[in-house]
């Protein structure tokens, strides 16, 4: 009778845990009419300086979102806005000439769908001017002369850094600056961004968000040596399918799901962390993934289970990385990534089929006259530094070694020679500093180009890694460009495709 007294009072009071925080949470969501104001006044200002007539409606205000996630965006949101009027909205006289309302009109309009929302801005202007996106694409070294993108192709352009269409510089338009923040913003929620135009008719952009950022539930997905973090409301059904269509989701690369043909991956490949599954089972177990109509099949080893777990916001070093949601600390202290696989398939899945297409190591000979790429030696104590560091190395096309304190460092180099080192100072067992010695004092390493990336920016730590032979001092934060163009001089030769 005590044992089940006490079970009943566990099962009350996490009731009362869960009432408690379901409480918090509402007390987190506003509705998305309160930025209505401020939205109302950027149009006002934009359409004033532009000399057009502009109207804004906002359907679906009452829609309640995290604060969070408004607060982030709104600036986006602003963005996007503006765009409309500068670039989409065209001068009354124009506008009369093909028999539209001298009036140009931009909507918002908000829909909820399970722990996603969908914000959409559109207008009622030209369009996308494609054939000038393709011009300044060629003249940017973007798209080849000859090529002939489709739209979809051209469109992704505008995402670009330093992108932009508009014949002069003004207050609104024509630095570049913008749209490839958007997007970044919209990937570090964990969301994805949509964009349709017609031309004569307009253009809209669908913004993908997480409905809160503060507690979700995540499904623990386990690929390989990985295990990450899917929110639970992406996931639609949890499949076995068996080994003979498991080969032909690989060799056809999708998987027939309710009429279906959806698209196939291996999370690993992914997250460019592996190629096939484990051996050979007699069946295997994949899971649907849908994010608003996309859906994405993910072949994975095990389904760990399901957790409620605190989102926490990625730094800025993550914040730029598409389809990262969020991170977590599970119940054991270890930090799991929380992914959108839709995002990620979005972006990878070309890479991603090359990587799953690797079934057997190709022999010696071939391998040897293949030239390689070059090799970056990543030295951070930062699982996390270490993680993101290599992503964005390899997305560029170099091979990336990896250590996590200067001992373990040496060892690498002992293994093969690196174009370029990347060291922290602040480490355990062997710090930047003595690593830097070391270096400097073999003479196999000689013109090894160093560069330190450290939070410690003071001049006295800089003028001394200096003084012991770095060749380039980086603060963190810092900007994957610098990192990229720094990489990119020092490793002095082009990287093979």
């Amino acid at each position: 009778r005590t044992l089940q007294s006490t079970e009943d009072e566990l099962a009350a009071q996490a009731r009362l845990t869960r009432d408690l925080q379901d409480d918090l949470l509402r007390t987190r969501m506003v509705e998305f009419e309160s930025l209505a104001e401020r939205l109302y006044r950027t149009v006002r200002q934009a359409a004033k300086e532009t000399g057009k007539q502009v109207r804004l409606d906002i359907v679906g205000g009452a829609i309640e979102i995290d604060r969070g996630v408004l607060e982030r965006m709104v600036g986006s949101f602003e963005h996007l806005l503006r765009n409309s009027v500068a670039h989409g909205i065209e001068a009354p006289a124009v506008r009369r000439a093909v028999g539209k309302d001298a009036t140009g009109r931009i909507r918002i309009g908000i829909a909820q769908s399970g722990n996603e929302v969908a914000v959409e801005i559109g207008d009622d202007g030209a369009g996308f001017d494609y054939e000038r996106i393709r011009r300044r694409g060629v003249e940017r070294g973007l798209v080849a002369p000859e090529a002939e993108p489709g739209e979809a192709e051209l469109a992704q352009l505008l995402f670009q850094p330093g992108f932009s269409t508009a014949l002069a510089v003004t207050e609104l338009a024509g630095r570049g600056v913008g749209l490839d923040v958007v997007r970044a913003e919209v990937g570090a929620m964990g969301g994805r961004i949509e964009t349709a135009s017609a031309r004569g008719q307009g253009t809209r952009f669908r913004l993908l968000l997480p409905l809160t950022t503060a507690v979700t539930q995540v499904v623990m997905l386990r690929s390989g040596t990985l295990t990450v973090a899917v929110p639970s409301t992406l996931v639609e059904i949890v499949r076995r399918i068996d080994a003979a269509q498991t080969e032909r989701a690989y060799a056809g690369g999708s998987v027939e799901h309710d009429g279906e043909a959806v698209p196939f991956f291996r999370l690993a490949a992914l997250l460019q962390a592996g190629t096939r599954g484990e051996g050979a089972a007699r069946s295997h177990t994949v899971v649907i993934v849908r994010s608003a109509a996309q859906r994405v099949a993910v072949h994975v080893d095990e389904v760990i289970g399901n957790q409620e777990v605190v989102v926490k916001n990625v730094g800025p070093q993550l914040a730029r990385l598409p389809g990262l949601a969020g991170v977590t600390l599970l119940p054991s202290g270890a930090v799991a990534l929380i992914y959108n696989p839709v995002a990620l398939a979005a972006l990878y899945g070309d890479e991603a089929r090359r990587l799953m297409r690797r079934a057997a190591p190709e022999p010696a000979a071939v391998a040897d006259a293949v030239p390689r790429a070059p090799l970056v030696l990543v030295v951070d104590d930062s699982l996390t530094v270490r993680r993101v560091t290599q992503r964005v190395l390899q997305r560029e096309g170099y091979r990336v070694a990896t250590a996590k304190d200067g001992l373990e460092a040496l060892e690498r180099l002992a293994e093969e020679r690196p174009v370029v080192l990347l060291s922290d100072i602040e480490m355990p067992r062997m710090d930047g500093f003595d690593l830097l010695r070391n270096v400097r004092a073999d003479e196999r390493l000689a013109g090894l180009p160093v560069v330190m990336i450290t939070s410690r920016i003071a001049a006295k730590h800089r003028d001394y890694a200096i003084e012991l032979g770095a060749d380039h001092y980086l603060g963190k934060p810092f900007a994957e460009e610098e990192l990229l163009a720094l990489v990119a001089r020092f490793a002095g030769a082009d990287i093979p495709t």
